[in-house]
């Protein structure tokens, strides 16, 4: 009897390959109203701002969450009795759909209107956390003050969300079933969706904490090539003696080759580059935001006059850690500085987890 308003995009995905859409559009008892759409679109295809529009299927409207507003109006959620969001995160603090939840929580609880998190499995899994804790910010990229490697889920985070800034929606959260923490994506048996245009496969999930952690710098992370956030590369960079320096650290789970690519769009757009290629050899080892910091470090060292890292403490959390890096300081000595902020994290996260 209720009519829903479904926050979610192409990786909403029921067991049978059918879209949350249509399940909930065809299911009975239940009125379908409203659609919106996070970063990327509802076919998460689109890199910029994305327009309101209409689905072709339902001939439902379909609000943005990331155009004019980032946040549900009280004109796009009149008449819903409650929301519903399913959305596949990728367990990284900068990953935008964290926050779209989050501001539906808010505004949904300004209305007390209920709210409905299908849950999804963070596909690097559960267990690890890895980064500074992130200064205090009103920025999309950064809701909550956590390691950019949180460890949990969309649920989890709900739970987490509501209660630690007190936002009181009346939440449920629909768990898993048959998911453990120490599981990754491809130890699921579900369908790998792409959750976003420039996450295409398991292994750059695995090294974006890490990559998309510097790519505010004057580098390109292969956005605009077939293979973003597994490459990164500039016209200025060498790329046999960075790959040499890389390998020469001995960095635990993670092997490097020079390449040259061109992007066909973004940073460098058309123009040759020369970098590294990251080739994951033991993920169970690999810390992925160590090597955003081991990569800083060695450009800084190599191409001091050409490397700038510009605002890319938006996204690692800590502006410390960088200047660290850029001043030659080791590597493992900032890793290692972390520690105390990952174990407060451990501490704050322990009451929410389901897993």
């Amino acid at each position: 009897g209720k009519k829903v308003g479904l926050i979610t995009n192409h990786t909403g995905r029921a067991r049978d390959g059918r879209s949350t859409i249509d399940v909930l559009h065809g299911a009975p008892g239940v009125q379908l109203v409203a659609l919106f759409s996070p970063e990327h679109g509802i076919r998460g295809i689109l890199d910029e701002e994305v327009p309101a529009s209409r689905d072709e299927k339902t001939g439902l409207p379909i609000h943005s969450l990331y155009g004019t507003t980032r946040r549900p109006t009280d004109a796009m959620l009149a008449g819903i009795d409650t929301l519903v969001l399913d959305l596949q995160d990728v367990g990284v603090r900068f990953y935008t759909y964290q926050t779209t939840m989050a501001y539906v929580m808010e505004e949904a609880a300004k209305l007390k209107i209920p709210v409905v998190v299908l849950d999804r499995p963070n596909p690097i899994s559960g267990e690890r956390v890895e980064g500074p804790t992130s200064a205090p910010s009103t920025e999309f990229i950064s809701y909550f003050e956590m390691p950019v490697r949180h460890g949990m889920t969309m649920g989890e985070l709900a739970r987490l969300f509501n209660a630690e800034r007190k936002i009181n929606a009346e939440l449920t959260v629909v768990p898993l079933s048959g998911w453990s923490r120490e599981q990754w994506f491809d130890e699921t048996g579900l369908l790998w969706i792409n959750p976003s245009p420039n996450i295409r496969n398991l292994n750059q999930a695995t090294l974006y904490p890490g990559i998309g952690a510097i790519e505010y710098s004057n580098i390109s992370v292969g956005r605009g090539t077939d293979q973003p956030f597994e490459q990164i590369g500039a016209p200025w960079i060498d790329g046999p003696r960075l790959a040499e320096h890389l390998n020469a650290r001995s960095i635990a789970g993670i092997r490097f080759y020079p390449v040259t690519f061109t992007p066909k769009s973004s940073k460098y757009a058309n123009e040759a580059c020369q970098g590294v290629f990251m080739v994951v050899t033991d993920r169970a080892m690999l810390r992925p935001v160590r090597v955003g910091i081991e990569i800083a470090s060695a450009l800084s060292t190599l191409f001091k006059d050409r490397f700038d890292l510009a605002t890319s403490a938006r996204l690692l959390g800590k502006q410390e850690s960088f200047d660290r890096a850029l001043r030659g300081d080791d590597p493992v000595a900032i890793v290692k500085s972390w520690s105390e902020d990952e174990a407060r994290w451990r501490i704050v996260r322990a009451k929410y987890l389901l897993y």
